[in-house]
């Protein structure tokens, strides 16, 4: 099943593109790698929830906030591949936790995006990843999330110079 019809069965409608919060892209293609810039759980332009885990936000809702993140993030790959069938390999997932005083359950929280990515790309989803607990994020976000995809070469521009 191709990444496309598994975000269909998976009952996913990607959303419109988020806007930047800052001096930034959304998104960079060198040769077969896109990287995507920090994503946030947001929806309809707005934070899903503010706070940091162990405190305001619970290790169940940090998850889920997480893969609220991937989904936007997986917004930003569809515009810059054309495609998620374009995709190759999710390589790396960076996932910032702000976090209470001896909150350590940060792997825990990221799985939520690990997950999503398994789900939508099956193997191909399996990737490298660094859990960081932060004491602050923008907007008082509880997660936000970099991934670094590889495409086909064949697809869209080319890097000059490749």
């Amino acid at each position: 099943m191709s990444a496309e019809e598994k975000l269909k069965e998976l009952g996913i409608v990607l959303p419109e593109l988020p806007k930047p919060l800052g001096s930034y892209v959304p998104s960079v293609r060198t040769g077969m790698l896109v990287f995507i810039s920090g994503q946030l759980p947001l929806k309809d332009g707005k934070l899903i929830k503010q706070g940091k885990l162990g405190a305001e936000v619970s290790v169940e809702e940090g998850a889920l906030l997480a893969r609220a993140a991937a989904i936007n993030g997986l917004a930003v790959l569809r515009a810059q591949a054309g495609s998620l069938d374009n995709v190759t390999r999710c390589v790396k997932v960076t996932g910032f936790i702000a976090s209470a005083p001896g909150f350590t359950d940060q792997p825990k929280v990221l799985n939520g995006a690990s997950d999503l990515m398994k789900e939508v790309f099956g193997d191909k989803g399996l990737h490298a990843r660094a859990a960081v607990g932060a004491n602050e994020l923008p907007m008082d976000t509880p997660v936000e999330i970099e991934f670094i995809f590889e495409i086909k070469r064949e697809i869209g521009r080319e890097v000059e110079g490749s």
